[in-house]
């Protein structure tokens, strides 16, 4: 079984949707335990790309 790419570092970038931690969709990541195995090699094989295109992380800076 293919491991998840979870790094629980979970927080979705409003900007892109996508998990700051492993790159997945909120959608991805609760499907993930439904997910035949060619699907999840075929996620994992998507996540780098994903992860060096986002934009960089700029937090919020709190008043």
């Amino acid at each position: 079984m293919t491991a998840s790419p979870c790094t629980g570092a979970c927080l979705l970038d409003p900007r892109t949707g996508w998990c700051r931690g492993c790159g997945r969709s909120g959608d991805e990541i609760a499907a993930w335990p439904y997910l035949s195995e060619a699907a999840r090699r075929a996620l994992l094989a998507e996540l780098p790309a994903r992860m060096t295109s986002r934009p960089p992380f700029k937090p919020v800076r709190q008043p």
